[in-house]
């Protein structure tokens, strides 16, 4: 009996032994399918944390533009109305310049009262007369529509303004005409152009 209660018990190890073979390999094969599935939701979850954080990011910059748009809709909205406005101040201006002085001095005072008026109301808006003769030309605000030989300025100098430029707050809102100096070519120089051809 002995023997056949040991010879069971071998029979049982063996069978334990079998079994949990193919049991150790299941195990092994759903940890891997675990792990891998587990691995793919996390690189799914991080591509969309990823795609959250671009949404947000976007968003906070549409709305940080549309405000900026907003505040410049409201900084600029009298724009329209200063452009129209401003060839009226400057035939104004014109007008109080070209009276003659003695025979309709009431006509000019009146017309200078309307004129300083009007350029208060400008300013009060935050228009500026851009000041430009004896100054260098800068394309921001100036507008060259000619230019003139001169040696008593330096090449590239302003010498007249033929209409005024205005800045509106900080924006140029009309360019200033004017006419810029040119250097006068020396007749050396032109000697020289004429032997190199």
């Amino acid at each position: 009996m002995k023997k056949n209660d040991d010879r069971n018990r071998e029979l049982e190890k063996e069978e334990i032994s079998e079994n949990e073979e193919p049991l150790e390999e299941e195990k092994n094969e759903d940890e891997t399918d675990f792990d891998e599935k587990m691995k793919e939701l996390e690189e799914k979850n991080e591509k969309l944390q990823d795609s959250l954080l671009r949404k947000i990011a976007e968003f906070e910059n549409y709305k940080r533009r549309t405000e900026n748009d907003q505040m410049n809709l409201l900084k600029y909205s009298a724009e329209s109305f200063i452009l129209k406005m401003l060839p009226v101040y400057d035939d104004l201006g014109r007008s109080v310049t070209h009276i003659d002085k003695s025979n309709q001095d009431s006509l000019r005072k009146g017309l200078q009262l309307v004129y300083d008026k009007f350029t208060k109301i400008l300013e009060e808006q935050g228009v500026t007369k851009l000041e430009v003769e004896g100054k260098e030309f800068d394309v921001d605000y100036h507008e060259a529509l000619m230019q003139q030989p001169s040696d008593e300025v330096p090449d590239n100098t302003i010498i007249t303004e033929v209409e005024p430029g205005y800045i509106y707050k900080d924006k140029v809102i009309r360019h200033a005409k004017v006419i810029v100096s040119q250097e006068i070519e020396s007749n050396s120089d032109t000697e020289k152009e004429n032997e190199e051809e």
